[in-house]
């Protein structure tokens, strides 16, 4: 196990553990042992990014206190894929949605990336 702060394993019905797995294409931007980074099918900006941890985490609200590794991983990895991308100097979002009212629509811990054009505010 990696410092993630996690030894949650993968679901095999869960579409983002299957994406982490390679059964389900997708257009990765990075990946690491902890983490992978990719494409939103429906973004929503210029530059719409997901960034999951590989280990099967539903939600925020899911989290132990023990993998705070984890969720400053996801973190980190978003600044330095913001850098990579070109989006970091204007400016980007990240949303972590939970629960179905917070707009949860898979039930995987997942971090949106969104840059590329001016967000308003409030968002929804």
């Amino acid at each position: 196990m990696s410092d993630s702060g996690s030894s949650r394993p993968a679901s095999a019905e869960c579409v983002f553990c299957r994406i982490s797995r390679g059964e389900i294409p997708a257009t990765v931007v990075h990946e690491d042992e902890d983490l992978l980074v990719f494409e939103d099918l429906n973004p929503q900006a210029p530059t719409h990014l997901l960034i999951i941890p590989r280990a099967h985490v539903a939600s925020v609200d899911d989290l132990h206190d023990g993998e705070r590794d984890l969720v400053g991983g996801l973190i980190l990895a978003a600044r330095d894929v913001a850098r990579s991308q070109g989006v970091a100097e204007d400016g980007y979002r990240l949303v972590a949605n939970t629960g179905r009212d917070g707009g949860q629509t898979v039930d995987h811990l997942h971090v949106h990336l969104l840059a590329g054009r001016p967000l308003s505010w409030p968002p929804g």
